[in-house]
């Protein structure tokens, strides 16, 4: 743990005087607390701010660029790429406690503050037969106003879309402390620019969201889950594109290959499908996960194209509508973070997206890198939106292994735009990515970005250093914490 510097000293006694000691904290597990998120690299900042009231964020807008402060907005620190932590120091503007949820079952909208849990949104949607699609894997640790920041997706992102397809209007704050709305509660809204939309997946560089309305849709009163083996990476990944291309639109298509699965059934301790169920064979399979659901008339005519297609790709199968039956399928999916760790005591995680041409291709070169470099290289993801979760699994104490990581995650972001992929698809830039972005975009189009940055926030107040600066994040070192999420 490192102790907070005051660079700002005068700002930060100003910040004390206006807004109180029981707002503003200083202290050093405080300050530590609110340096990092799920990336775990530690910047201190040099105060942390819970405001009660919207007026608290405007005064620390205000005084943040009378004395050039950087500011970073921080909500459950779940997010992976660095985002939240304020690498340039500065105040940390924390709203976690920030968590009211109101359903209006009538319009069926949800009018919700930044720190509210994403599960705790569908828990109150639920109650009226809503619910809210998108579900990152963190959903139960996760808040909406990171979700925003993001532009998260999920595992039902193909069918449902992702986090800015479901909100209708934002209300917060500029950089410069000037509070506004954008959009409103309503099914149409054409007024102005949209800036609603340029807020969202902004990764909390354009202002500081302080309520969200948003879209909820009717739960599905059915699914239905199948978890199957394919002998090859190739062949799951066939299948896949096979199976969209039959017009099932699955809500939930998984695809774990051979390394992810290995690695899973080491932590699990047992086989997915057992060598009777593989007809004797010992070698590990791919693994494709799909959850159907919706009406069960429409469910029934689903699950029939689906199984027709399972006896054309499938080696062994699952398939069950009982809930507690489908929980127990899920188990491989939910395993495979943590169990990466069988294959390395540290990774380089990259959340890209490729085109369905390109799912073979990738997950080749991924074992050409593996073997060519020597570091495992498990990777899984969603199937139905292309949307894969690439590792690079090495020994942080072994220096080599470190230059072979670097080299590697290099390696496959170059290939993920030559094959006409993107170098994140719902984490985000945040600092992970940012020695990649001059990958995916010209000169012209970071210009653009930066021309927007700022006009928004012409004092560069919010999360500087964020998305535009490279900052190699492999030469920094983790801090070893315990989280919430990391026990399950």
């Amino acid at each position: 743990m490192t102790t907070p510097v005051s660079t700002h000293p005068a700002a930060t006694q100003a910040l004390l005087a206006r807004l109180g000691a029981a707002k503003v904290k200083t202290d050093e597990a405080t300050c530590f607390a609110a340096s990092f998120d799920n990336m775990r690299l530690s910047f201190m900042p040099e105060a942390v701010i819970r405001p009660d009231v919207e007026d608290d964020i405007g005064v620390v807008l205000k005084l943040a660029n009378e004395h050039k402060v950087p500011v970073t907005v921080r909500g459950r620190g779940t997010g992976n790429t660095g985002a939240s932590s304020p690498i340039h120091g500065g105040w940390v503007i924390h709203l976690d406690h920030w968590d009211k949820i109101e359903i209006d079952p009538i319009s069926a909208m949800a009018t919700v503050q930044p720190g509210a849990i994403t599960a705790h949104i569908n828990e109150l949607a639920a109650e009226h037969g809503l619910f809210f699609p998108p579900d990152p894997s963190s959903l139960k640790y996760c808040s909406i106003g990171g979700n925003i920041a993001t532009n998260a997706g999920g595992l039902r992102a193909a069918k449902y879309g992702v986090v800015r397809d479901h909100v209708y209007a934002l209300e917060g704050f500029l950089p410069t402390g000037e509070k506004v709305k954008w959009g409103a509660p309503l099914r149409k809204f054409v007024s102005g620019l949209n800036i609603r939309d340029l807020w969202i997946g902004s990764e909390g560089t354009l202002g500081v969201i302080t309520k969200a309305t948003l879209k909820l849709v009717n739960k599905p009163k059915a699914r239905r889950t199948f978890l199957l083996a394919c002998r090859t990476d190739e062949g799951a990944l066939e299948a896949a594109a096979a199976l969209m291309g039959a017009r099932v639109n699955p809500a939930v298509f998984e695809f774990l290959d051979t390394q992810t699965v290995e690695a899973a059934e080491k932590r699990r301790g047992n086989r997915v499908f057992s060598t009777a169920e593989l007809h004797g064979v010992e070698e590990t399979h791919a693994i494709l996960l799909v959850e159907i659901d919706g009406h069960p008339a429409a469910l029934a005519e689903d699950a029939v194209k689906v199984r027709a297609w399972i006896a054309q790709y499938a080696v062994a199968f699952r398939e069950t509508d009982v809930e507690a039956e489908a929980e127990a399928l899920w188990d491989i999916r939910r395993t495979c973070s943590q169990a990466m760790y069988a294959l390395g005591n540290a990774k380089l995680n990259e959340d890209i997206v490729v085109p369905f041409r390109s799912y073979v291709e990738l997950i080749r070169y991924t074992r050409e890198v593996r073997d060519r470099v020597g570091l495992a290289t498990p990777t899984f993801g969603h199937a139905a939106d292309g949307n894969f979760h690439v590792h690079i699994m090495y020994d942080r104490e072994n220096p080599e292994h470190c230059r072979k990581a670097e080299q590697a995650i290099y390696e496959v972001m170059k290939k993920v735009v030559e094959l006409g992929g993107a170098i994140t698809g719902e984490h985000g830039i945040g600092i992970a990515k940012s020695p990649f972005l001059r990958l995916q975009h010209s000169p012209a189009e970071i210009g653009a970005m930066l021309a927007v940055k700022r006009a928004l926030d012409p004092n560069n107040i919010l999360a500087p250093g964020q998305i535009f600066e490279p900052l190699n994040v492999w030469e920094h070192r983790p801090v070893k914490v315990t989280l919430a999420w990391d026990k399950h």
